[in-house]
């Protein structure tokens, strides 16, 4: 592919890869090329120009808005590959574009999601949220969390509890989440029931000015945190699924299994080859920063099923005097190499060279189906739980997850995996409040179909609450939810504790302790500060390290039980199964 050809059909690419941001932001003022169209290998100019380390050109594209949220073909986002460069100038614009881009899509999104429900059936709905693992030590964190639903025309209001930590208790809550949509805007009402306080926000656009934008703009510890830290991505494989029907009865008389969920006849279904990746990379790191980050892992893994491959790119030598012009090439790539998608690059790359370790293990998720449930997915529940996904990224794993090509049926209860030890388990119940009655919703039925009316009043707020403004609201957007479980997994996993001791996922998400070797450092611990609402005190850290971590002796101790424990557990069952058959066999000859 000649430089002619790829001017023709990357425009913007080229102009990246020569380092022309003069012409780059001319071409961008015609406003007549694709801001996010990918080139051959997978790059939106905006990840191109990161990789490439080309400040003033990723500057340009951030301007224009280009979408910081865009990944890479291997899972990688904007950001990831800005901290791999170790350039903290080039991280501090992108987090702050990222931050700002995520505001606006979040007050831009909420009132268009209220609109495309506003003409569908009203319903209220209850979302039970059970976390499960098989590792004993973890069923503190697996009690339920319930999510209560009440939607009329664009109104919607969410139930849920909301924990905090403080000066090492747990504290419990009860809060509403309150969205009325208007005809091109949204309010948003925070309505905490414990303090008789309620956070109103009207849902703004704002532009991206630079007295906007300096709200977003991270501080100097953020950027180092994420310095001094690997930078990881977690993701499901959905490519190999497959759906299956679940069988009940024993060999030889096995059936389609059925069972009733909350009253409703549901299908069962298997979801084979469901792999759950983890990749980690640590080439921007210091040799110390590795070190510690390497003796912070646990021999447990080993003995989880968590299969870990390590890569790494080889890097090339390049000589003093172009070491600044090759240093987002090494490998030196030409254009025409790059831009040729039959040119196949092998390990060459653009970039720093990467030092990934993956880990992949296989799930088996389960599905219960009911064709006849009077809720519809796309119409009702997809809506809702996009507004969830917004601020919550366990939504958004639900969200990809029913998005899939599911057999026919409403997902009465789901299981799908969150991270290497923990499941989530999602089933939906007390539909129209028929199970049980809930102020404010008024269950309908006759013979042909089931509804309810909802009165106004479950979208305002109480009498004798306080009203707050917006500039008081603390909202509770978990940025990185998914780095803060593992670590409260990892935690429950190295900590000496009663199992009796339960938390719900919201506890786990907020707990705050020190993690001088793990992968969450510094920016762990501000992600949950922002997290925390404004009525909960501060927690205070005193606790060295040293006093909770494990020895390996006795992870290995752990693991032994647990896989003594699942032995008895087949054996248990070998038994149940062959007594079955036992009595199948003496009644078929008692019949003879």
């Amino acid at each position: 592919m000649n430089p002619t050809r790829i001017k023709a059909e990357y425009l913007l690419h080229w102009l990246v890869w020569q380092n022309d941001p003069a012409e780059l932001q001319k071409i961008l003022e015609t406003k007549v090329h694709d801001l996010e169209k990918r080139d051959p290998r997978g790059r939106t100019p905006l990840l191109l120009a990161v990789t490439l380390g080309r400040l003033e050109c990723t500057r340009i594209l951030l301007k224009n808005n280009a979408n910081v949220n865009v990944e890479n073909k291997d899972g990688f986002s904007v950001l990831h590959e800005a901290i791999s460069t170790a350039d903290p100038e080039l991280i501090q614009e992108i987090l702050e574009r990222r931050d700002y881009q995520r505001y606006s899509s979040r007050v831009g999104g909420i009132p268009e999601l209220l609109k495309r429900i506003r003409d569908t059936p009203d319903f209220y709905v209850e979302m039970k949220w059970e976390f499960t693992s098989w590792v004993p030590l973890v069923s503190r964190m697996c009690p339920s969390d319930t999510y209560k639903v009440y939607k009329s025309g664009s109104n919607v209001r969410i139930d849920t509890t909301l924990l905090g930590f403080d000066q090492s208790n747990w504290q419990r809550g009860s809060r509403s989440y309150v969205f009325k949509g208007q005809e091109d805007s949204a309010t948003m009402m925070e309505i905490d029931h414990e303090s008789g306080q309620v956070y109103v926000e009207q849902m703004r656009v704002l532009s991206p000015h630079l007295d906007d934008m300096h709200a977003f703009r991270p501080s100097t510890e953020s950027v180092s945190s994420r310095l001094t830290t690997p930078i990881v991505t977690t993701f499901v494989d959905t490519d190999k699924i497959n759906f299956e029907r679940n069988k009940s009865g024993i060999w030889g008389w096995r059936s389609d299994r059925n069972e009733i969920v909350n009253g409703y006849e549901s299908k069962v279904f298997s979801a084979n080859n469901v792999e759950l990746v983890t990749k980690t990379r640590t080439e921007h790191l210091t040799e110390a920063d590795k070190i510690r980050h390497k003796s912070s892992r646990s021999p447990l893994q080993s003995l989880l099923g968590i299969v870990e491959v390590e890569e790494k790119t080889p890097s090339p030598e390049v000589n003093g005097e172009n070491k600044a012009e090759w240093s987002g090439n090494p490998c030196h790539i030409t254009p025409e190499e790059y831009f040729d998608p039959t040119v196949d690059l092998g390990c060459r790359d653009i970039g720093r060279p990467r030092e990934i370790s993956t880990k992949i293990q296989k799930f088996k998720a389960n599905l219960w189906l009911c064709e006849n449930y009077p809720l519809s997915l796309p119409e009702q529940i997809l809506p809702i739980v996009d507004l969830m996904a917004i601020s919550s990224t366990h939504f958004a794993k639900l969200r990809d997850f029913i998005t899939l090509q599911l057999p026919a049926g409403f997902p009465v209860k789901i299981e799908i995996p969150l991270f290497h030890v923990l499941n989530a388990r999602i089933t939906f119940g007390n539909i129209f409040a028929l199970d049980e009655p809930v102020p404010g919703v008024t269950p309908i039925t006759d013979d042909k179909a089931v509804a309810c009316v909802l009165d106004d009043n479950c979208f305002e707020v109480p009498s004798g609450y306080v009203r707050l403004g917006s500039e008081a609201l603390r909202p509770l957007s978990i940025d990185e939810d998914d780095e803060l479980l593992q670590y409260a997994i990892q935690q429950s996993l190295m900590e000496a504790g009663s199992e009796e001791d339960q938390v719900t996922i919201w506890e786990a998400l907020r707990a705050q302790k020190p993690n001088e070797n793990g992968e969450e450092d510094e920016s762990l611990q501000k992600a949950i500060q922002e997290s925390l609402s404004p009525n909960l005190a501060p927690p205070t850290i005193t606790s060295p390290m040293d006093t909770y971590r494990t020895s390996e002796e006795t992870q290995l101790e752990i693991a032994l039980k647990l896989s003594q424990q699942a032995q008895e557990d087949d054996e248990k069952q070998r038994r149940e199964d062959q007594e079955m058959l036992d009595r199948v066999l003496q009644l078929s000859l008692a019949e003879q």
